[in-house]
């Protein structure tokens, strides 16, 4: 007897085989490549997703996050050993003190300047850390060390990384994602959110809410009903293909990504979507600011934190872009008028970033978030030999974090009294991602890939958790 709910012999064993090849290249895709890792974690951890911040250029530390009172007694005096010293661009002139007055903030009284008064109001939620180095003063190389641990281009990113011992927590979205800032992507563009030597699945997806995520709609030439045709035989195409190449893990990545984007053409538009937000989410971010960059960066903010509440794992977000024709107009490089500079900066940065943490906490999304604030050098306490502005300080500058795991309201290492070099529990980027990769539950020494002979790591052969800023030391 027939009926319409019945299938043919043929049928069903078709069904069948497309059934097996699917579970085939699942186990492929989880099984057969080194994400076989992914998930599981050395220790519990206290952060499930990162949310970067990242300023381009080299924001000065002695201006915004660390006080340093005898640059005001010292103003216009040489830099005590260092008269005659060659930073980047050349000759250094005198001390030359903040234009601005830093203001007691939160119940610690930790100082902040005037130019953040939204950020200074979280100062309490915040660690920072004012001993951090770096290994170059150049912007390129510096952007990438701050963002893979390496000065050259080619190694994974902490976003990769991240990725890769974790995998993703939402399958209809990348499990990381790059905003850019309006103005451009920042020194050594895609090297700081590369995969490296890690597989491609693991590089991130790169837009931001004015551009949206590229060749990812349908075209007006092309049904619906077309797309889901051509979509299923290509799956089978890519089920046989997969099977008859086993242990392929670029082949593997490939076919994951290309799923992936098809399933991100429902669920992108409506992540990156922000009239859904109400009127008063809008207000507290600033996106219809008079400013149009300040507006603009804010509704980056505001993409971030819809990205983050659907279980991105980890989305860096750039104030930012690359340097310009005229130092310090596009990002944090003040090298000839820091005052002018900064104040054009610091309005962008300042309360669309306290707004999106102000929002993450009353989303409960601070308990499980690990918020990071970084940039890839400091600033010179002396003014640059001819200019109002301050040359690349690599020896000694601020980074801070809140949220999941971190101890507020501390202030760790510290640089001179001049804000020259680190000279206080003194600090490597090694350490920042130890810290990190301890709180997302990840034992830095034990998160390792083979590649080219050696056992890599993201710290590299270095580094330690700063145990005076986390909840649960390592």
């Amino acid at each position: 007897m027939l009926c319409r709910h019945c299938v043919s012999r043929r049928e069903f064993l078709g069904d069948v085989g497309q059934g097996l090849a699917g579970i085939a290249l699942a186990q492929l895709l989880g099984a057969g490549t080194p994400s076989a890792a992914q998930n599981r974690t050395h220790h519990p951890a206290k952060a499930k997703r990162v949310l970067q911040i990242f300023c381009p250029g080299g924001c000065s530390h002695i201006d915004t996050f660390e006080h340093k009172p005898a640059l005001e007694k010292w103003h216009g005096k040489p830099l005590p050993g260092e008269e005659s010293f060659v930073s980047f661009q050349g000759k250094n002139g005198n001390l030359m003190k903040s234009p601005w007055t830093f203001v007691p903030s939160g119940e610690s009284g930790k100082k902040i300047s005037e130019l953040l008064p939204h950020l200074g109001k979280l100062a309490d939620d915040m660690a920072f850390i004012h001993s951090m180095t770096s290994k170059t003063n150049t912007h390129g190389p510096a952007c990438v060390m701050m963002n893979t641990g390496f000065v050259v281009e080619g190694f994974p990113s902490a976003g990769a990384w991240t990725s890769y011992a974790l995998g993703s927590e939402n399958d209809n979205l990348p499990t990381y994602v790059t905003i850019p800032d309006v103005r451009g992507i920042p020194p050594a563009g895609p090297a700081n959110w590369g995969a490296g030597f890690l597989p491609a699945e693991h590089q991130a997806i790169v837009f931001n809410a004015a551009e949206g995520i590229r060749n990812l709609e349908r075209p007006a030439s092309v049904s619906a009903e077309a797309e889901e045709a051509t979509r299923k035989f290509l799956g089978l195409m890519n089920r046989r293909h997969a099977e008859a190449h086993p242990g392929n893990p670029e082949l593997t990545a490939r076919i994951a990504s290309y799923e992936l984007a098809a399933r991100m053409q429902l669920s992108a538009p409506e992540a990156a979507d922000l009239s859904q937000e109400t009127a008063a989410t809008h207000r507290l971010y600033g996106t219809e600011d008079p400013n149009p960059l300040q507006a603009a960066y804010a509704r980056n903010c505001l993409l971030a934190r819809r990205l983050i509440e659907r279980d991105v794992r980890f989305v860096t977000l750039y104030c930012g872009s690359r340097a310009s024709g005229v130092d310090g107009l596009l990002n944090w490089d003040a090298h000839k008028t820091l005052q002018a500079d900064y104040e054009r900066h610091c309005p962008i940065l300042d309360r669309p970033t306290a707004g999106l943490i102000k929002d993450l906490r009353s989303r409960g999304l601070l308990d499980d978030t690990l918020v990071l604030w970084t940039t890839e050098f400091g600033r010179m306490p002396t003014h640059q030999d001819g200019t109002l502005g301050r040359d690349h300080n690599p020896d000694g500058f601020t980074v801070w974090m809140l949220g999941a795991g971190v101890k507020g309201g501390v202030s760790y290492g510290a640089t001179d009294e001049f804000g020259r070099k680190a000279v206080e529990n003194v600090s490597t980027i090694y350490d920042f991602y130890a810290t990190v990769l301890h709180l997302l539950g990840l034992d830095h020494q034990q998160l390792t890939y083979y590649h080219n002979g050696i056992e890599r790591r993201l710290t590299d052969v270095h580094g330690h958790v700063i145990q005076e800023i986390v909840d649960t030391p390592a």
